[in-house]
C-alpha cells in the first residue's frame, strides 16, 4: 500500500511538474502584467491550467505559452509591451477592440518567429506598418484593420510565402498598392485595402494572380482595374467601389465562382457584358454611379437584384430599371 501511494504522488508531481509555466514565459507574462494587470495573472495558478490565466493558451505537449487573446477590454491603456516579444512560442496574438490601445506595432514584435496569426484590430494603434513583418515567414495572417496606422503599404509584405490572408482595411494608409504584390512568393492572400487613402493605379502584375477576395473600396484609386477579373480564376469577392477607375466594363470576363461584385461610385463605361448572366453564384450586385450604358442584359441572376444595384449611371436601361430602351 505504501508503495502505491508513492506512486501516485510520483504521479502528481510529475504530472503537475509537466504542465508548468515556463520560467522564461513566467518572466514575460510577469512584466506584460505589470503594463495590463490582468486580476487572474497571479502565482495561485499555473499560467498553463487551463483558463485560470485569462487570455493565455498553452501548447498540450510542450506546455509553452502559444497564444495570447486579449479583447474587449476599455480599461487596458497603454502602449504594446516589448515583453510581448519574449513570448518566443507565440504562434497566435490577438489585440482586439481596445480602444486605449495607442502607439505604434514595436519592434519586439519581430521577435515572434514562429508567429502565424497576428490580428490587431479595432484598437487605436498608430504609426506606419513595419517592413519586419516581410521578415517573419511564419505568419498566415496579418490583420490590422480598424486602426489608425498611417504611410504606405510595407512592399516586402510580399515576401511571406505562407501568407494567406492581408487585412489593412479601415486605416489612414497613403501611397499606392505596392507593385510587389504582383509577385506574391507563396499562395495568393486575400487583399483586403478598403477604407483608406491609397491613390494611383493599381499595379497590372495584379491580372496574373488569382485573388480569392480583393476589397480596395473607398480609396483614391484610378486608371484601370479590368486585370483583376477574367473567366480564368476562381475570385469569389471583388469590391473596387469608391475610387476613381476608368476602364470599358464591355469586353471584362468573368470568373464562374462570382459571388459579390461592387464597382459603384467610379468612372467605368461601357455596356454590361451579357456573359454576366452566366453568373449563378452571383449574389451580390452594385454597379451604380459610373458611366454605363446600354440596356441591361435579361437572365441570370441579374433581374433579382433592385433598381438601386444599377441606378444614377449614364444611359442604363431595361429591367430592374424603370427606364424603357430605345430602338
Amino acid at each position: 500500500m505504501e508503495a502505491f501511494r508513492l506512486s501516485v504522488l510520483l504521479f502528481l508531481l510529475l504530472s503537475s511538474l509537466s504542465s508548468a509555466c515556463h520560467p522564461d514565459d513566467k518572466k514575460a507574462l510577469t512584466q506584460i502584467n505589470n503594463t495590463y494587470h490582468f486580476p487572474s495573472w497571479t502565482n495561485r495558478y499555473d499560467c498553463c491550467s487551463g483558463d485560470a490565466w485569462y487570455g493565455v493558451d498553452c501548447d498540450p505537449v510542450t506546455h509553452r505559452v502559444n497564444g495570447l487573446r486579449i479583447f474587449n477590454d476599455q480599461d487596458l491603456v497603454g502602449q504594446i509591451p516589448p515583453a510581448i516579444g519574449d513570448l518566443q512560442y507565440l504562434d497566435l496574438l490577438l489585440l482586439h477592440k481596445l480602444p486605449n490601445l495607442t502607439g505604434p506595432i514595436p519592434p519586439a514584435i519581430g521577435k515572434l518567429q514562429n508567429l502565424r496569426t497576428l490580428m490587431l484590430t479595432d484598437n487605436s494603434l498608430s504609426g506606419p506598418i513595419p517592413d519586419f513583418l516581410g521578415t517573419m515567414q511564419n505568419l498566415t495572417l496579418i490583420e490590422l484593420s480598424f486602426n489608425k496606422f498611417s504611410g504606405s503599404i510595407p512592399a516586402v509584405l510580399a515576401n511571406l510565402t505562407k501568407i494567406t490572408a492581408i487585412w489593412l482595411d479601415r486605416n489612414q494608409l497613403t501611397g499606392s498598392i505596392p507593385e510587389s504584390f504582383g509577385r506574391f512568393q507563396g499562395s495568393v492572400p486575400d487583399l483586403k485595402l478598403s477604407h483608406n487613402m491609397l491613390s494611383g493605379k493599381i499595379p497590372a502584375s495584379l491580372g496574373n494572380l488569382d485573388f480569392s477576395d480583393i476589397d480596395f473600396s473607398r480609396n483614391l484609386l484610378e486608371g484601370d482595374a479590368s486585370m483583376l477579373f477574367s473567366a480564368n480564376k476562381s475570385t469569389q469577392d471583388i469590391d473596387i467601389s469608391r475610387n476613381l477607375f476608368e476602364f470599358d466594363f464591355s469586353n471584362v470576363t468573368f470568373p464562374q465562382t462570382l459571388t459579390n461584385l461592387d464597382i459603384s461610385h467610379n468612372k467605368i463605361r461601357g455596356n454590361i457584358p451579357s456573359t454576366m448572366t452566366g453568373l449563378q453564384n452571383l449574389q451580390f450586385l452594385n454597379v451604380s454611379y459610373n458611366q454605363l450604358c446600354g440596356e441591361i442584359p435579361q437572365g441570370g441572376k441579374l433581374q433579382d437584384f433592385d433598381s438601386s444595384s444599377y441606378f444614377h449611371n449614364h444611359c442604363l436601361c431595361g429591367s430592374p430599371l424603370n427606364v424603357t430602351c430605345k430602338n
